[in-house]
C-alpha cells in the first residue's frame, strides 16, 4: 500500500466525519477496503461516508447478509462484509466479483474484512486501516493500492 495520510480521531463521531467529509471527494467507480480488528469502526467509518453521498439509509453491518445497499444519495454505495466468508471462490460464487469491474461500477463499493477474499479485489482501491489507539482514539491510514 502506498501510503497517502493519516488521521487521529478522539471518538466515533470524529471518526463518522472523517468519512464524511472523504466522501465528498469521490466519484463514482472508487473501492475501498476496510482494514481494521472488530470494534475499530468500520462500520462507523461507512456511516459517516454513507451521509456524505448524500444518503440519509440507515447503515448496519452487512455480517450476516454480506452486502447492503445505501441509496438515496450521489451514488450507491455497495457495503460488503466479508467476515464469514472463507475465500475469493466463495465470494465469485455469490457473484460479488462484478462489484470490482470499474468499467461498469455504478456508485462507490466499500468492503469490510477484504483479508478473507484474498486475491478478489484487483482493481485499483483505496485502503482505510482503522487502528486502535485506545477505546475511543482511532489512528485511520489512507493508502492507495494498484
Amino acid at each position: 500500500m502506498d501510503q497517502l495520510f493519516s488521521v487521529t480521531t478522539n471518538n466515533d463521531e470524529e471518526t463518522m466525519l472523517f468519512a464524511e467529509k472523504l466522501a465528498k471527494t469521490v466519484g463514482k467507480g472508487v473501492v475501498f477496503t476496510l482494514i481494521g480488528d472488530l470494534g475499530a469502526g468500520k462500520t462507523h467509518f461507512v456511516k459517516g461516508f454513507v451521509k456524505g453521498i448524500g444518503s440519509n439509509s440507515l447503515v448496519t453491518s452487512p455480517t450476516f447478509t454480506l452486502l447492503n445497499i445505501y441509496e438515496g444519495g450521489k451514488y450507491p454505495v455497495y457495503h460488503f462484509d466479508m467476515y464469514r466468508l472463507s475465500s475469493k471462490e466463495e465470494a465469485e460464487e455469490l457473484g460479488f466479483d462484478e462489484y470490482f469491474d470499474l468499467k461498469t461500477l455504478d456508485g462507490i463499493v466499500m468492503v469490510e474484512w477484504p483479508e478473507q477474499v484474498e486475491g478478489l479485489i484487483n482493481c485499483p482501491h483505496i485502503e482505510i486501516k482503522i487502528e486502535k489507539l485506545s477505546d475511543n482514539q482511532r489512528k485511520i491510514i489512507v493508502g492507495s493500492k494498484k
